[in-house]
């Protein structure tokens, strides 16, 4: 029989994830402490440089591992590697390193589709230098990924996704910020959710008012370590920080090392014990590889405490070996986790 009113509108939900940030090619290399103080290098965090000195840094260092990276493409590599539907938006140059990069995250199975832009800004490119210690020192020539703008934003794309992923090392230019902004938008207007990686304490400190706005209206899931939470709300006690944090967002994930991590909804605080290692090597992308478990988990109706559970068993894979991604298909971790 006909009828007048106006069919449910339907989910298209396609993806599990959308992730955007800097498109970025890495270079890792082993060294010494000494190459830190040589260098003059802020160990343990990220520094932005210029072309000049990416040059320089590049030079000196010894022979490494060089891959596609980036801290939101490395997240969506770690939700491929779960079996996950993955798609990124960055911003690459018309160049070699562009097109390694467009390479790198086609095979892995995650969908990337921005083209290359021609001119004189290359593609980004991240100098790691890991210590004894495994701690990474990074620093990084944006070039042409600081440069994203609403253009590169498929607002089909970002509606197709249960979540949008958002990078907080992205948050460095005007144009950025308002692609980030209006995704986020887009993601909510879909019904999405809306997730944002802290990603460094520098980054907290250059963009915390700023952050803190988004928070109140713009996103539902927030990623980062105790230190970075701690600063985001200008805090030293951890506890006071998960507290003002679960007033603004449906939920945190905070990661406290080899404390485990843990789950902020509402009043209830889960903790998530850390997988136990024979040697960590590099710390490098455990926060991003963390961040694909919980998306994951999510994306496939997973409980909270499984869905961080996934999250540090991706990290604990990472760190166990050179480079920010999976050496092992992480399929298998997802089945005996969820069934």
């Amino acid at each position: 029989m006909a009828t007048n009113e106006t069919p449910p509108k339907q989910d298209l939900t396609t993806l599990d994830v959308v992730g955007i940030g800097n498109a970025i090619v890495d270079v890792l290399a082993e060294v010494g402490d000494d190459f830190i103080d040589e260098h003059a290098l802020a160990k343990g965090a990220m520094t932005l440089i210029d072309a000049d000195r990416a040059v320089q840094l590049y030079a000196a260092m010894p022979p490494g591992l060089e891959e596609s990276g980036g801290s939101a493409a490395n997240t969506m590599v770690g939700v491929a590697s779960f079996g996950g539907r993955a798609a990124y938006i960055g911003l690459v140059a018309d160049d070699f390193l562009g097109e390694v990069f467009r390479r790198d995250m086609r095979h892995v199975g995650v969908d990337f589709d921005v083209p290359g832009v021609a001119g004189d800004e290359p593609t980004a490119r991240c100098l790691i230098q890991v210590t004894p210690d495994a701690q990474r020192t990074l620093n990084t020539h944006l070039g042409i990924s600081s440069h994203l703008s609403t253009a590169e934003i498929d607002g089909d794309l970002v509606a197709s996704a249960s979540h949008l992923y958002c990078e907080g090392y992205l948050w460095d230019t005007e144009e950025a910020k308002g692609a980030i902004r209006y995704a986020m938008d887009l993601a909510h207007d879909a019904g999405r959710t809306v997730s944002l990686t802290l990603s460094d304490g520098f980054c907290v400190d250059r963009h915390r008012e700023e952050w803190l706005e988004l928070l109140t209206d713009r996103v539902d899931v927030i990623f980062g370590n105790a230190s970075e939470l701690c600063s985001l709300f200008e805090v030293d006690d951890v506890k006071q920080a998960t507290d003002a944090v679960a007033a603004e967002v449906d939920l945190a994930f905070v990661t406290l090392g080899k404390q485990g991590s843990m789950v902020v909804a509402g009043s209830d605080r889960i903790r998530i014990e850390a997988d136990e290692l024979e040697a960590v090597v590099d710390t490098t992308g455990a926060g991003d590889l963390y961040a694909s478990g919980v998306l994951f988990g999510l994306s496939r109706g997973a409980d909270l405490p499984h869905a961080a559970r996934l999250g540090s068993i991706a990290a604990a894979e990472v760190i166990s070996h050179l480079g920010a991604r999976p050496d092992i298909a992480l399929s298998a971790v997802a089945r005996s986790i969820l069934g």
